[in-house]
């Protein structure tokens, strides 16, 4: 119960910090960074842990699968030398780094110290999200940190369930003994292709129950299911459960669509903005719990040295970072000069990517997934959380002012992509009633061809449409005597509620997507 409190609470103060976030550029994240310390200072806040294998499912797999279901697979190919540049390449640099302040300050084992690197090394694409979405930057740019928030996740997970198994394995009579025993170089190989096929076909099945299961709630609830089930089933097979989920995400976002009901959409994209929110608020909530706890444990002559060594990885995660960032930058730029590319990586591009490096909710849920006897996990858990604190307030906030101060050209490629996608839609439709005769059919015209002069015009056709316009404040009007009809007895609660329905989704038909957008989706 006190649990269950202290999430209330956080919650009722994320609730509060979000408005300060949708007013002024500052990431969700950092705000829900700060809200977690602030409710894990209270004396009535327990102490609390959970188990290793439950962190990581339960936390990352909802977040991976809500980002990569926007990232397209063709990207991946048209990135892949920067991808490969940020997910592979800089988190084996980062891993390393962080592993020889461990070693070589800190004294940590070997394997404990690759494992903190493996968990401060993968940054969270949500936090820079939150700002860069407000600004119209360079699309590549943009779908490079997206994509290298999902890969690098599968890198440093990769490495971390390694050194957790060569620890444990180790460790006579560990729980997670039985598992070390199946990390091999050759099951580390067979990881990631094994994975990918098995997201992808349990991606294909998900495909398949959709329609069956289209207007249920059970649609929705099939895919927690297969979500869930396929981080754990990967596990299970000693397979990439990070791939697995990503695979799954993408083959979902390929293939549902055209046999999803519009009604599904809606209710499924409201659940998992929902749960990804929620569990961002729960994982800042434990790692703050279990950073007090260890706070508290330390004495004054150990917790300063702490508290030392965890600014220092701090410090040499936000380095890394920009070295190799601007270092890959300036040859990738020397490079495409040379042979006269048309698109010519800037100092600008670097300089951003190279500040986008805060973490979040992967490294926050891979700290807490460390076995509860890992050697040296109190200074683990508190170095992660401050690499976590440290650059959500840090470069989260500073982010907004970087860009304005780089002075980035107006990307307009996706308002130009998004013109000409609705005129081509609004064609079909033209196409589709072009041989209709009857008042309806032209009726249908006019309306349709209102649509393309407001798109010519550089506006939405909700916004332009002067019948938009009247059905919105007619929608107004039924809502106010729906509500007296109510307050005065004369409608039931069950028709009321058939009746607002009902006045929603007219509203929504009537209404330019702006106007129901989320803030903090």
């Amino acid at each position: 119960m006190v649990l269950f409190e202290s999430m209330l609470t956080l919650l009722v103060i994320a609730l509060v910090l979000l408005q300060v976030s949708r007013r002024w550029p500052v990431p969700y994240p950092a705000m829900l960074a700060l809200a977690g310390v602030v409710v894990a200072a209270l004396p009535w806040a327990p102490e609390i842990g959970i188990d290793p294998s439950l962190a990581l499912a339960l936390f990352i797999a909802p977040a991976l699968l809500d980002a990569a279901f926007d990232f397209p697979p063709r990207h991946l190919r048209r990135y892949w030398l920067s991808l490969f540049s940020l997910a592979a390449v800089l988190v084996l640099l980062t891993t390393a780094a962080v592993t020889w302040l461990g070693v070589v300050v800190a004294g940590l084992p070997l394997a404990a110290a690759i494992a903190l690197g493996a968990i401060v090394a993968p940054p969270d694409a949500a936090a820079a999200s939150a700002v860069l979405g407000r600004f119209q930057l360079p699309r590549a740019t943009v779908s490079v940190l997206k994509g290298e928030s999902l890969l690098n996740d599968a890198v440093a997970l990769l490495i971390f369930s390694a050194a957790v198994a060569s620890v444990a394995a180790g460790s006579a009579g560990s729980a997670a003994a039985t598992g070390a025993a199946a990390t091999t170089p050759v099951a580390l190989w067979l990881a990631a292709p094994g994975g990918l096929l098995l997201g992808f076909i349990i991606g294909k099945i998900q495909v398949a129950v959709s329609a069956p299961l289209a207007g249920s709630l059970g649609g929705t609830l099939s895919e927690f299911v297969s979500t869930f089930g396929a981080w754990v089933l990967a596990e299970r097979l000693h397979l990439s459960a990070v791939l697995s989920v990503v695979a799954l995400a993408m083959t979902v976002a390929r293939y549902a669509p055209e046999k999803t009901a519009p009604r599904d959409r809606v209710h499924s994209y409201s659940v998992w903005d929902t749960t990804v929110f929620v569990l961002n608020v729960l994982a800042f909530l434990m790692v703050g719990l279990q950073a007090r706890g260890i706070v508290e444990r330390l004495s004054a002559r150990e917790l300063w040295p702490a508290m030392a060594f965890a600014g220092a990885v701090l410090l040499v995660v936000i380095v890394v970072r920009i070295v190799w960032v601007m270092f890959y930058n300036r040859v990738l730029h020397f490079f495409s000069i040379k042979q006269g590319a048309r698109k010519v990586p800037t100092l600008a591009q670097g300089m951003l990517t190279s500040w986008c490096g805060m973490r979040g909710l992967v490294t926050l849920a891979t700290a807490l997934a460390l076995p509860q006897h890992f050697p040296q996990r109190d200074l683990i858990v508190l170095s992660a959380l401050a690499v976590v604190l440290g650059t959500l307030v840090l470069q989260g906030l500073t982010l907004a002012p970087l860009i304005r101060l780089l002075r980035f050209a107006r990307d307009e490629s996706f308002d130009h992509e998004l013109i000409a996608g609705r005129i081509a839609l609004i064609d079909a439709g033209m196409a589709s009633v072009e041989n209709e005769r009857g008042d309806a059919a032209e009726a249908l015209r006019e309306t349709l061809k209102a649509d393309r002069e407001a798109i010519d015009a550089g506006k939405h056709p909700r916004e332009a449409a002067k019948i938009d316009d009247l059905t919105r404040r007619s929608i107004a009007a039924q809502r106010a005597r729906l509500a007296d009809l109510r307050r005065s007895g004369e409608m039931e609660e069950d028709v009321f509620h058939t009746l607002e329905e009902e006045l929603d989704w007219a509203e929504l038909a009537a209404s330019p997507p702006s106007s129901f957008e989320l803030v903090e989706g």
